[in-house]
């Protein structure tokens, strides 16, 4: 067959489509080589045969019908070329084994959590201090050894996954200061702390936060903080770190707090 009558074949057997993706770039291959090298293309006999089997043309020596598939004589040979290795199927049905295991497991993880929101909508861990200190309003002794001091007014209950933050005063910030004149007032209300805390008669007081209803012990309220009341021999700490200048009055209301007061940078 002549080049420009195999290209024509070749453009009708594209435009009809019903082809797989490996017979239509086939095709295109062959067709870009007799564009390119027109009569002095050159192509192999496997490749003639396959290319008069997809575009469904039987050369004159063959008596064969046209058929661009393979025929039910020629099927068993067909589908050994096609078939995959046993290496192949294995990995394809490990592959499938671990998928539908991880869409089981994930399943069963959402589940889980959805249900835990259900039941504890404003839970965020076991070991929120919210849950820790149920009775709040209540003084209860308080040993040195059983807290650390993260600042002036935050202090941290061993095992708590987030610290409580003193009521009714602030201190200057010394982890995050605005100026180096909160910085060092800031350390100094914290080592005033650990002084009064050092060899005294403590007790703690849980109260609630002024926050949202339903949104104590969360990151919504606090940062996730509790909060409450440190005393010392029956005085609030707080009072203490005010009178001596290291620290100023903070009031807030039953469900918020006016803007924090941090005078000490001007």
């Amino acid at each position: 067959m002549e080049p420009v009558d195999l290209k024509s074949r070749i453009e009708i057997a594209l435009g009809r489509g019903h082809l797989s993706q490996w017979q239509r770039q086939f095709l295109i291959d062959i067709h870009a080589r007799l564009v390119k090298y027109g009569p002095k293309a050159r192509l192999t006999d496997k490749q003639r045969a396959k290319l008069f089997e997809v575009i469904g043309y039987a050369p004159p020596s063959s008596q064969a019908p046209p058929q661009s598939r393979p025929n039910s004589s020629q099927s068993p040979r067909w589908r050994q070329r096609r078939r995959r290795s046993p290496i192949v199927r294995e990995v394809r049905y490990l592959a499938g084994r671990f998928v539908t295991a991880f869409g089981m497991m994930l399943a069963l993880v959402v589940a889980s959590l959805i249900y835990s929101y259900v039941n504890n909508p404003n839970t965020t861990s076991p070991s929120s201090p919210a849950l820790a200190l149920p009775n709040a309003g209540s003084l209860k002794p308080l040993a040195r050894s059983q807290f650390t001091i993260t600042d002036g007014d935050t202090i941290r209950l061993n095992g708590a996954a987030k610290g409580t933050r003193l009521v009714g005063f602030n201190t200057p910030e010394s982890i995050e200061p605005r100026c180096e004149a909160e910085a060092q007032l800031g350390r100094r209300a914290k080592a005033r702390l650990k002084e009064l805390v050092a060899a005294a008669g403590l007790e703690l007081r849980m109260v609630a936060c002024a926050c949202t209803p339903g949104t104590e012990g969360t990151d919504r309220c606090n940062y996730g903080r509790s909060c409450g009341s440190l005393l010392v021999d029956g005085r609030d700490v707080g009072e203490v770190l005010v009178s001596e200048g290291l620290a100023v009055t903070f009031v807030c209301g039953s469900t918020s707090c006016p803007p924090t007061p941090r005078p000490w940078c001007g």
